[in-house]
């Protein structure tokens, strides 16, 4: 992918759905710090707002929260929401930091009354963990056995009332125990057009970029239901709009920029329009295994299942049946060639 001084970066892409280190910076100056700023997701919103009030009226920390739904839908943004609301501060981890019994504990020890624990893709904690999670999430104690052996000895810890985040984009891989504790569960859904326009608007202002409405709904059409993504082309359409002199970008402007970064008017990027690609000029639209996909795009078996295929198959470009990935009627439409009669 090219960035606005011409700079190739390898294996980045411009619609991918995960945080780019660098980004962080801009993307936490953009975030809203309030439900009231919080654009879409208005059903979860409107029951996560009253927990929270019902929280601070009886003066005690809020429920457990579980957050799910795809990637850079705002399950962070709502964990820091969370805690500020209550006024209580936040800490962040992931599932994948913790990998053993001891890493939580000493997390759940440092703990103040009424602090926001954050834990990000927990559906990837360890087993020993999850198990010590289900003690600290219900009763706000664990038991940290210390030595090996016939000598090994359980010391119960009492722990303050806190609040767990729980994000995780796989809500199917959760046990049913550990789902079963947390007090309130939301779902994030993919944004409508209209509600990432508002979300630009919003991080228009704040970075006192110009744009007309044409212009808010061409970047919107492209971003794929998702917000960081809308922020992410916004960001790199006000690159080239600096380059160019651009000081009032239109619909015009910001097509032009997408263009160049090679995001065409469905939202799909070099590797999704490879796959399509593959799937009908080589294999005749399919069936064709995942595997042999993969060698045809020249990319690794897991990249193409777990960042092109998702969109792919939500828009109904593609297909998965028992003998393999299909290329569907919208994916023909979308190449500008003429789908195939279907037997």
């Amino acid at each position: 992918m090219s960035i606005a001084g011409g700079v190739d970066i390898p294996g980045q892409r411009l619609v991918a759905t995960e945080e780019e280190p660098e980004e962080k910076m801009i993307e936490a100056a953009l975030r809203p710090k309030s439900l009231d700023d919080f654009v879409g997701q208005k059903r979860v919103r409107k029951q996560l707002s009253l927990v929270l009030e019902a929280s601070k009226m009886r003066g005690r920390s809020a429920d457990h929260v579980l957050l799910s739904g795809p990637p850079g839908l705002g399950k962070t943004t709502l964990a820091m929401i969370i805690a500020a609301e209550m006024e209580a501060p936040l800490r962040i981890t992931s599932g994948p930091a913790i990998q053993h019994s001891g890493d939580l504990a000493a997390i759940l020890s440092s703990l103040t009354p009424g602090e926001v624990l954050f834990l990000d893709e927990i559906h990837r904690m360890s087993r020993p963990a999850e198990e010590m999670l289900y003690m600290a999430m219900e009763d706000f104690r664990v038991d940290i056995v210390v030595g090996k052996g016939a000598g090994a000895t359980s010391i119960p810890l009492d722990l303050p009332p806190f609040t767990l985040v729980g994000a995780t984009t796989r809500a199917g891989l959760l046990p049913g125990p550990l789902r079963d504790r947390f007090g309130f569960t939301g779902h994030l859904e993919f944004y409508s057009v209209e509600e990432l326009e508002l979300v630009l608007r919003r991080s228009a202002g704040l970075m006192d970029m110009r744009i007309s409405t044409e212009g808010f709904g061409e970047i919107a059409g492209r971003s794929r239901g998702t917000p960081r993504i809308a922020n992410r082309l916004l960001r790199r359409v006000r690159d080239w709009a600096l380059v160019n002199g651009v000081d009032d970008i239109n619909a015009h402007d910001a097509a032009s920029a997408l263009d160049m970064y090679e995001v065409d008017s469905r939202g799909l990027d070099r590797l999704d329009r490879d796959v399509l690609e593959a799937l009908i000029h080589k294999f005749g639209g399919g069936p064709v295994g995942l595997s042999t996909l993969a060698i045809a795009v020249g990319e690794e078996t897991e990249t193409v299942e777990s960042v092109a295929e998702p969109y792919l198959v939500r828009e109904g470009m593609v297909g998965r049946t028992p003998r393999g990935r299909v290329a569907l009627p919208a994916a023909w439409e979308h190449l500008g060639l003429e789908p195939p009669e279907m037997a």
